[in-house]
């Protein structure tokens, strides 16, 4: 089993940063897709950002310029640094992680969820 625990969610004002953090724990894989999804109540939840097993990125057209998704293998942790930031970024902020076993390209599927990690921004 995988564990993400995130942190770093909190309450900014618009234009503000923030930055998240992931942390895995548990079974570890040589190779996985990592992302950050958002969620707001009553919507579908949406992907931010993500690095692929082979380390490409790719971001949400909303977040292009003002999000940077980066991963520190040594600390086991993903990062999610948040800048100008906008009323319409609140919600709740969720990491992910699947395994690729060997395989490249983008995930389609994430099995392991954190719990989230609530981020607000104000006008």
């Amino acid at each position: 089993q995988v564990q993400l625990a995130e942190s770093g969610g909190g309450s900014v004002q618009t234009g503000g940063s923030l930055r998240l953090s992931c942390v895995v724990s548990g079974r570890r894989y040589s190779s996985s897709c990592m992302g950050w999804f958002r969620q707001v109540p009553g919507k579908e939840r949406e992907g931010v950002a993500t690095i692929d097993s082979d380390g490409s990125i790719s971001y949400a057209d909303s977040v292009k310029g003002r999000f940077t998704i980066s991963k520190d293998n040594a600390k086991n942790t993903l990062y999610l640094q948040m800048n100008s930031l906008k009323p319409e970024d609140t919600a709740m902020y969720y990491c992910a992680a699947e395994p690729t076993f060997g395989g490249s390209g983008p995930c389609a599927v994430y099995n392991y969820w954190g719990q989230g990690t609530q981020v607000t921004v104000s006008s």
